[in-house]
């Protein structure tokens, strides 16, 4: 990865800087980033909205959201340098003359323009516009955006058509935050990196795979976006597929951002198609009801304030995937993502095949099969879950489970663990595009989920219930227990 490139100081440009994910994620992560001493001195950061703010009210906000979201107190040498870059503009996004207000802070000389889009997809067009007459842009000017791209291929294709008409493709870099995770970066370490996974990483040694993103959330005030996008687009089209990417790609020659998105596109044209002939045995959609999380009563989906109480919208989507290809050839990937399920978790579980032969009955009738278990959420880790022997002087060889913590080293675990947005935040500054999505990538996932999504339009048949608090409707056990499986829980 071209992570020892050289920093140039930047003007990062946030719009939608009121906005939810700016004063929650964005703001906080380029705190952290300041207190770890990696933003170059000239850096500076402007807020864009349409709100009537002046530059001190913004900050003002920006302390404000800190304090909220930080968990940590302020440290008010780093605050008052961090403070310094900040200013506000007033700009209406859809007004293109009013991004020529941006010439008062932005440099290009001197600094690299950074836009982070932290608006509604509807605006990237009129920004891309805007920026394209207010002569401020150059080739080393970049563009950040945000999921979703679109909720299918034609809209998607639409937006990175827009974004074409004033962006190269090496300009535009598009955001998965789970890319930017410690422990999905190790997945290359792991696999390529040490002999023990490498040899064994495909079918021969490899059982299946399962991949479980869960929210202990409801929908919580997102009712307008959600009920019109659903689980499978907000969730299994980016998050979930970029993992599965990362699980199973072939080697890439090297770390550079194009050998990598070139193995993870191989991956999804692998994917085998889900249509409406075998739809019914590969998926389960549901959708929350009430129920009870943490001791409290919630609400059902369709009982949500705002609610749509005829929506067939899925609030949970489980799949097997297959991928047709020498190396996982017969290995069924389980993915399941779901709201107001048990517990938040995001983690990967390999499952290892057993072992033909057992000469240790005495402790296992059927040996239990290894597992290497990657937590990404709540906290990041890696452990193998392995057999080894029970500490005795009996004259017989007795067995017990045992995990092995391959997470981080000593020294590590001392080291500051960034979340997903510093670490994108800073590739971004670096110009380093290995941890974003390329257009390929985006447009071959929606060809897959759409797919999917027309096949249950052909069915026709409506979410299966699950309790909230659950781990999802009981079908989803059924699933894998079609195959003799069973969920981690």
């Amino acid at each position: 990865m071209q992570n020892q490139q050289t920093f140039r100081p930047c003007d990062l440009v946030i719009y939608g800087a009121l906005g939810d994910l700016s004063t929650r994620k964005l703001i906080a992560s380029l705190y952290r980033l300041e207190k770890a001493g990696l933003i170059e001195d000239d850096t500076q950061i402007t807020g864009v909205d349409l709100h009537d703010k002046t530059s001190t009210e913004f900050i003002e906000i920006a302390q404000q959201s800190l304090q909220k979201f930080l968990n940590e107190t302020l440290d008010p040498t780093v605050w008052k340098q961090f403070s310094a870059r900040l200013a506000y503009l007033k700009i209406d996004l859809t007004k293109k003359q009013q991004y020529k207000k941006l010439a008062s802070r932005v440099d290009a000389e001197k600094r690299d323009l950074i836009n982070y889009f932290s608006v509604a997809p509807f605006l990237f067009k009129h920004i891309c516009q805007g920026l394209n007459q207010s002569g401020i842009l150059n080739k080393r000017s970049k563009v950040v955006v945000e999921k979703p791209l679109g909720h299918d291929l034609k809209s998607s294709q639409e937006i990175n058509d827009a974004f074409a008409e004033v962006f190269n493709e090496d300009q535009i870099y598009r955001i998965d935050h789970y890319l930017g995770k410690e422990t999905v970066l190790n997945l290359l370490a792991l696999r390529f990196a040490n002999s023990i996974f490498t040899s064994n990483w495909d079918h021969n040694t490899i059982d299946s795979i399962q991949i479980t993103v869960s929210e202990e959330v409801g929908i919580e005030g997102r009712w307008g976006y959600f009920d019109h996008t659903g689980q499978t687009r907000d969730m299994l089209q980016n998050h979930l597929l970029q993992i599965l990417t990362f699980i199973a790609m072939e080697p890439p020659v090297n770390l550079e951002a194009k050998s990598i998105r070139r193995e993870k596109v191989k991956v999804l044209e692998a994917l085998r198609p889900i249509t409406a002939s075998n739809v019914s045995k590969k998926t389960v959609r549901g959708q929350y009801t009430s129920g009870f999380l943490n001791g409290a009563a919630v609400p059902g989906y369709l009982e949500e304030e705002g609610a749509n109480t005829e929506s067939t919208n899925e609030s949970f989507v489980a799949i097997r995937v297959d991928i047709d290809n020498w190396r996982w050839a017969d290995v069924p990937f389980y993915l399941r993502t779901g709201k107001r399920m048990q517990s938040k978790r995001t983690e990967i579980v390999i499952n290892f095949k057993q072992l033909p032969h057992n000469i240790f009955k005495d402790s296992f009738q059927d040996l239990p099969a290894n597992k290497l278990v990657i937590h990404l959420q709540k906290q990041e880790g890696v452990e193998v879950h392995m057999l080894n022997k029970v500490p005795s002087l009996d004259g017989n060889i007795k067995l017990q489970k045992t995990k092995l913590d391959l997470s981080f080293s000593d020294s590590g675990k001392e080291k500051p663990v960034f979340g997903g947005y510093e670490r994108l935040m800073l590739e971004t500054m670096r110009s380093n595009p290995t941890l974003f999505l390329s257009r390929e990538e985006i447009e071959q996932a929606w060809t897959w989920v759409d797919s999917i999504q027309d096949a249950w339009v052909h069915q026709n048949e409506s979410p299966k219930p699950y309790p909230a608090g659950s781990w999802g409707p009981v079908a989803s056990v059924a699933l894998l227990a079609r195959d003799g499986r069973n969920w981690e829980e």
